[in-house]
């Protein structure tokens, strides 16, 4: 398994446990609403389920994001290795090694320490249809491109 892969199926693994974390919730709150339900009515019962209806919406625009998200993951190749940076690549950089994916943040693998970044992100923006040695500036900082994977 290349380090590329490896990266990919950090960031798949990080999103399913999300995905899974948030149908969980989802169905404990909908528990929680049934069983809100066969409580007496009352003000007191009113407030409670609306709050339930409230997060059970949060959790569900969560859900939605969060599948959408893996979606745009899962059509990635890792496999595939390009001259020009786009969706799916390893970039290496002067200032740190990106994968144009979503964006889901930092890890480290590898002892190497790694940014998911999106191509809708200003500076994947910046970097899309670079290849190596090609430079470009975000926020007055510059980007030498070292590798492209």
């Amino acid at each position: 398994m290349t380090f590329k892969e490896k990266i990919y199926r950090h960031y798949l693994q990080l999103i399913t446990e999300k995905t899974r974390l948030l149908q969980k919730s989802l169905h404990e709150l909908t528990e929680s609403a049934g069983n809100e339900t066969k409580r007496t009515a009352g003000d007191k019962h009113e407030t409670a389920l609306a709050m339930l209806q409230i997060e059970q919406e949060n959790i569900s625009r969560q859900l939605k994001e969060t599948l959408a998200q893996k979606a745009v993951l899962e059509k990635i190749d890792p496999t595939i290795h390009t001259e020009q940076i786009v969706r799916g690549s390893l970039v290496t950089t002067n200032k740190g090694i990106f994968f144009l994916s979503i964006a889901l943040g930092k890890a480290t693998i590898e002892n190497k320490l790694i940014i998911a970044l999106s191509p809708e992100s200003p500076l994947g923006k910046a970097m899309l249809h670079l290849q190596t040695g090609e430079t470009c500036t975000f926020n007055g900082t510059g980007y030498m491109i070292e590798g492209v994977e």
